[in-house]
C-alpha cells in the first residue's frame, strides 16, 4: 500500500514561490504513483475473468471404455459448457478410490455387488445394460478350444479376473454351475487386461465379456458356451452422494439411460436392461 504524501509545509526561499514548489512536487508524486500502479480499493484486477467448464468426473469399469468414450463425446456436444473427465478401471478399484475420497461425480460398474460396497454414496442406482462372458483365443483358435470345459482340458495357458472383479465373479459363477474349475495362469484386474495378455500372446485363451470380443474384432477368435447365458452381469450407474455438479451428473446418468445411450451401449454388443 501507498501512503499518500502531503505537504503540509514548504517554507519560502528567495527567488522560489512557494507555488512553484508545491507544483512540482505534486508532479513528482503523480509519477510515483503512476509508475507504481497504485490503483482504488474497488478490488478490480487484471486477472482471468473468462471462466471455465465444468469438469464431470465419471467413473467407469473397464468393460466400458469405448461405449462411455463415445458417451462422453455426445454428452459434451449437447452441453458445451461441461467438460466430462473419466476414469477407466476394473469396478472394484473404482469403488475403492472412491470410498477414499476420489472426486467422482458418477460411477458405472459392471454388476449391482461392486456398486453395493459404495454403500449410501452411490445414489439411486439404474441398470443401464447387462453383459456375458465369452472365451477368446488367438485367431483361428490354435488350442481348439471348443467350450468352457475344454479350457481346464486342452491345457491351453488361459487367463481370467480376479474374483473379487464383477468379470471374475462371474467366472467363479460359471464354474459353480458346470462343476468345471479352471487353472489360470494369471488372474486380472480388469476384463481389459484379460484381453490385452491373449492378444499380445501371453496366453492362449481368456475369458472376457462378449462386447471386450467384438471389440477385439480380428485380432481374436471367440468361442461360445451355454453356461455363460446363466450368469449375466447387469450394469448399474448411480451419482455420487455429496457431489458438487448434482445437476450435470443428473443429466450424464439420464442420457447413459435414454435412447443416446441404449442405442451407443447396443451397437457394442451390450443388451438392454430388461434383456
Amino acid at each position: 500500500m501507498f501512503q499518500c504524501l502531503v505537504l503540509q509545509k514548504v517554507m519560502p526561499q528567495k527567488f522560489v514561490s512557494v507555488r512553484r514548489i508545491a507544483a512540482v512536487f505534486a508532479a513528482m508524486v503523480a509519477v510515483i504513483v503512476t509508475v507504481a500502479g497504485c490503483s482504488s480499493d474497488d478490488g478490480s484486477s487484471g486477472g482471468d475473468s473468462s471462466g471455465g467448464k465444468t469438469t464431470l468426473n465419471v467413473y467407469a469399469a473397464a468393460s466400458l471404455k469405448s461405449t462411455f468414450t463415445e458417451l462422453a463425446k455426445a454428452f459434451e456436444k449437447a452441453h458445451s459448457d461441461v467438460e466430462v473427465k473419466l476414469n477407466f478401471a476394473g469396478s472394484s478399484a473404482l469403488v475403492t478410490q472412491i470410498n477414499q475420497g476420489a472426486d467422482a461425480d458418477v460411477i458405472a460398474t459392471a454388476d449391482e455387488r461392486t456398486m453395493q460396497k459404495l454403500g449410501d454414496k452411490a445414489v439411486d442406482p439404474k441398470i443401464f445394460a447387462t453383459n456375458t462372458l465369452t472365451i477368446v483365443t488367438a485367431p483361428g483358435n490354435p488350442k481348439r478350444i471348443t467350450g468352457f470345459a475344454s479350457l481346464r482340458d486342452s491345457g491351453a495357458k488361459t487367463v481370467v479376473c480376479a474374483p473379487e472383479v464383477p468379470c471374475g465373479a462371474a467366472t467363479v459363477a460359471v464354474e459353480k454351475n458346470t462343476g468345471v474349475e479352471l487353472t489360470p495362469v494369471s488372474q486380472e484386474a480388469s476384463v481389459t487386461a484379460v484381453l490385452t495378455k491373449v492378444t499380445s500372446g501371453e496366453a492362449d485363451a481368456g475369458l472376457v465379456y462378449v462386447t471386450d470380443a467384438k471389440s477385439a474384432g480380428d485380432k481374436v477368435a471367440t468361442v461360445g458356451d451355454a453356461a455363460f447365458a446363466q450368469v449375466v452381469n447387469k450394469y448399474p450407474i448411480a451419482t455420487v452422494k455429496g457431489t458438487k455438479h448434482s445437476e450435470q451428473a443428473e443429466k450424464f446418468k439420464d442420457m447413459v439411460l435414454g435412447q443416446t445411450g441404449q442405442e451407443i451401449l447396443s451397437a457394442a454388443g451390450f443388451a438392454s436392461a430388461g434383456s
